[in-house]
């Protein structure tokens, strides 16, 4: 008896392999194993590697950045992630996720000061306007009521 094991993420099939012997994860109680027969099941997964073994006793793994892990018929297991990366040796899989990840961060650091500045050009731009400092001060136009009565208003 063997159990089926697919892994997406909201973009693509990362995995969908048939003859899967046993298949191991961690939740937030830790690390499980699942076996052919096992009861059905639903659990949110931690940020983790997904390892299992196939029918020639290879172990295979993938990097999942959470999810949701769901047993179901004794032979199906389901992960939804939002992101995975398949790998074949656990070492470099560590160093590509990793590397992933950190790149990951620096983008968004880099977003948020671009963001910061942004916000801060569009606030000294705002204040120079509201200070007068093109062309004197502004004022704001006067509307009498003479003028609004002749353009049509009941």
């Amino acid at each position: 008896m063997a159990l089926r094991l697919m892994i997406t993420t909201p973009l693509n099939v990362v995995l969908n392999e048939g003859d899967v012997r046993h298949v191991r994860a961690e939740d937030a109680s830790g690390s499980f194993g699942i076996l052919p027969g096992h009861g059905d099941m639903l659990t949110a997964l931690a940020p983790s590697v997904v390892f299992w073994r196939d029918a020639r006793q290879r172990e295979r793994f993938v990097a999942v950045r959470g999810g949701l892990l769901r047993v179901s018929g004794g032979d199906t297991v389901e992960v939804a992630t939002r992101e995975a990366a398949p790998g074949d040796d656990l070492v470099a899989l560590e160093q590509a996720v990793v590397a992933r990840y950190r790149e990951a961060a620096e983008a968004e650091q880099a977003a948020r000061s671009q963001a910061a500045r942004l916000q801060t050009a569009a606030i000294h731009q705002i204040i120079r306007f509201l200070r007068g400092h093109r062309g004197g001060p502004q004022e704001a136009p006067q509307l009498h009521p003479e003028s609004i009565e002749g353009k049509g208003a009941a």
